[in-house]
């Protein structure tokens, strides 16, 4: 049954055949997407179909391209939206692609204006039609950690049982005192009940942000490393350490490789309430000879340094080539970048970030031995504190080959958590149920 069109766009028409010179799909649970690139824009009309399920992209003065015909060959078996693509011709000059899917989906289509290495592109995105929570995708997972725990064992008797040192962080038990301005921009938190459970433990949450993903790689090394890969890389190694914490959990912004909007990376971490917001790089400069970790906080009087000015507007433009559709923001979404005044943010930021700066200390060679502060926009909820870490230089031959042993993705992890723990061992965070 043929259903309205979800969206329509038109661009300048042309009279020459055009042609698609990459094909390319990043599938994921949180969303799947469709890139067509070409050398000009595209014009195209996106129609949905029921029975089955499936959308269809019809494509203006298009010639079938190799890159076309093996797209079908793209679909992978654990795509949760595609289950196969069609791609055939129809009358008036328009080529069809047919996506078949597995269920029902919200799709969204839009064009992107050439950028960096790319071309005119001309995304499709197939959303669920519930959308995944990041706090009920939490909960979730912390259930499914809670069953597969082994039970815990009373110790023999004579038998002493002490805390190994990396796990000493002390148990934070509600209610605490005092209690820290809310922005109004926040969401409503539920508070504290004024009798609490005797053994109820306040969890620290943390959210992790690997940078990048999907469409945008991030820094390339000389190797061929991509900064998108060994970051996802050492936070899953974080977060699997902080998991391991009788008091933390942590949350990542993105679990596979598809890119994330930088303001729905900061509004995921206020979803679950995160206590910390830790976003993972690894850094890139011309000179192959740069090295050494980094730590930033937000700044709201600008940049510490040109290095660090200049880092902040490139990751800034991580929307641009990751590929945003700008027409379908959430007014909610816009306000969390709002500059609010931030400043027990900032304090809480350069203190943490100072702690964890000097933990990485211990495992690599650090850039500068001071927190540095820029404009990142990932980095402006208003209510988190929030830091940035440059793990290491790709562009350096010897630390690339460091971001891609496993070995050092873990002692990067661990340098990491040491500094968190040790940063909360000091400042407890709120109370609240």
């Amino acid at each position: 049954m043929l259903v309205p069109a979800a969206q329509l766009f038109a661009a300048t028409a042309w009279s020459s055949v055009g042609r698609i010179g990459s094909a390319r799909l990043w599938p994921a649970q949180e969303y799947t997407r469709l890139i067509l690139e070409s050398a000009a824009p595209i014009e195209h009309q996106l129609v949905v179909l029921r029975d089955p399920n499936r959308v269809v992209l019809d494509l203006a003065r298009i010639d079938v391209t190799p890159e076309l015909r093996e797209l079908p060959a793209h679909v992978q078996l654990g795509d949760p939206y595609i289950a196969t693509i069609r791609i055939g011709t129809q009358s008036g000059g328009f080529l069809r692609v047919v996506l078949v899917l597995k269920e029902e989906v919200n799709p969204q289509v839009f064009a992107l204006k050439p950028v960096a290495e790319f071309g005119y592109r001309l995304v499709v995105d197939l959303y669920p039609l519930t959308p995944l929570d990041p706090l009920m995708a939490l909960l979730e997972s912390e259930r499914r950690r809670e069953n597969v725990r082994p039970p815990a064992t009373e110790p023999r008797p004579g038998e002493s049982r002490s805390i190994p040192e990396s796990r000493s962080v002390p148990e934070l038990r509600l209610p605490v005192p005092e209690s820290r301005p809310v922005p109004e921009s926040r969401p409503p938190v539920a508070r504290a009940p004024d009798v609490v459970p005797k053994n109820s433990i306040r969890r620290i949450t943390i959210a992790i942000d690997p940078g990048h993903g999907g469409e945008d790689p991030g820094a390339i090394g000389r190797r061929g490393t991509y900064e998108k890969n060994v970051v996802l890389a050492i936070a899953r190694k974080l977060k699997a350490i902080l998991d391991a914490e009788p008091n933390m959990r942590a949350m990542l912004t993105r679990d596979d490789d598809y890119f994330v909007p930088l303001a729905t990376r900061v509004q995921k971490a206020r979803r679950v309430q995160a206590d910390l917001f830790i976003s993972i790089h690894a850094d890139a400069f011309r000179e192959s000879h740069a090295r050494g970790s980094s730590v930033f906080a937000l700044s709201e009087h600008g940049a510490t340094s040109a290095a660090a000015r200049w880092l902040a507007q490139k990751e800034n433009a991580a929307d641009l080539i990751g590929g945003v559709n700008l027409g379908a923001k959430d007014p909610l979404l816009a306000r969390t970048l709002l500059d609010l005044s931030q400043t027990a943010q900032i304090n809480d930021s350069l203190k943490v970030g100072q702690q964890v700066l000097d933990g990485i200390g211990t495992h690599n060679t650090l850039h500068r031995a001071a927190v540095e502060q820029a404009g990142f926009a990932v980095l402006k909820a208003p209510d988190i504190p929030s830091i940035l870490i440059e793990t290491a230089f790709i562009s350096n031959p010897e630390e690339e080959q460091k971001l891609r042993s496993e070995r050092h993705q873990q002692k990067f992890a661990e340098s990491i958590a040491a500094g968190v723990k040790r940063y909360f061992a000091r400042n407890p965070p709120l109370a609240r149920a």
